[in-house]
């Protein structure tokens, strides 16, 4: 008598098929869907899944996925543009009874440039801007941030990496105008400022430059920015400059300019 061989499986010995991990997974992660949920879910349909399976199959499920995830940053890294973020999310913080502020750091490629989409998240205990240089490595290229200042360090004049322990050249920063066209937005939406419906306006017209150059190849782009986009920036810049002159000092129109000129 013979045994009929074991199929693969992620989790030697499991009993959970593939289609129910991937649920699992998806369900979490995807959905945002807390894992009590999941057991509650599960049960109405007669099917006894414990938290504490459901967090152990995360679990092994996130160490059999650790190359995949790693091959995906490689490849995120072989691009020259880059942008990056990071976002608070509540951790359990077990024994204080309450949930502490961990961070998500996101890097994602450039929708303008060739090869399909990649975002890559890293997951960190806190915001040090020692994160991204430690995702980043050696990395070289034109990096989309905002002015947060755990990002000034990757863009200084050299620094040293610390396997080699040589210097190596630094990323190139390049602002965000989502980040500076909020700062304009929300001042808008609180006092319906005249002077932030006035940038909100010259920063529509950025938006449809970049919108009537995107499916341009990337030398039609840079020709389209420099016979359009240039101008509205150099006006805009000046605009700036002199509406701050009439405008006080640390007030919510003087930041969201500040904002702006200084990046």
């Amino acid at each position: 008598m013979t045994a009929a061989p074991i199929p693969p499986a992620v989790i030697d010995g499991g009993l959970a098929a593939v289609g129910l991990l991937s649920w699992v997974m998806i369900s979490k992660f995807l959905d945002h869907l807390p894992l009590y949920r999941l057991e509650q879910i599960a049960a109405r349909d007669g099917v006894n899944l414990s938290r504490s399976t459901l967090a152990d199959w995360v679990g092994r499920l996130g160490v059999a996925l650790q190359p995949l995830a790693d091959r995906l940053a490689w490849h995120l890294l072989q691009r020259d543009c880059l942008h990056a973020d990071e976002t608070p999310v509540p951790q359990l913080d077990p024994g204080n009874g309450k949930t502490k502020k961990a961070y998500l750091w996101a890097y994602r490629s450039n929708d303008l440039q060739p090869g399909p989409k990649i975002l890559v998240f890293d997951y960190q205990a806190g915001r040090s801007g020692r994160h991204a240089g430690q995702f980043l490595g050696n990395w070289q290229g034109h990096l989309v941030v905002d002015d947060y200042a755990g990002y000034k360090a990757l863009f200084a004049a050299a620094r040293a990496h610390p396997e080699h322990q040589r210097l190596i050249k630094p990323c190139i920063e390049l602002a965000c105008w989502a980040h500076a066209r909020r700062k304009f937005f929300d001042l808008f939406q609180s006092s319906q400022s005249p002077v932030a419906q006035e940038a909100l306006n010259r920063i529509a017209g950025l938006y449809a430059i970049e919108a009537e150059g995107r499916d341009l190849s990337a030398d039609e782009r840079q020709r389209l920015r420099a016979e359009k986009s240039r101008p509205l920036l150099s006006a805009m810049h000046d605009w700036l400059q002199q509406t701050r002159l009439c405008t006080a000092p640390n007030t919510a129109t003087a930041k969201a300019i500040d904002y702006s000129l200084k990046r």
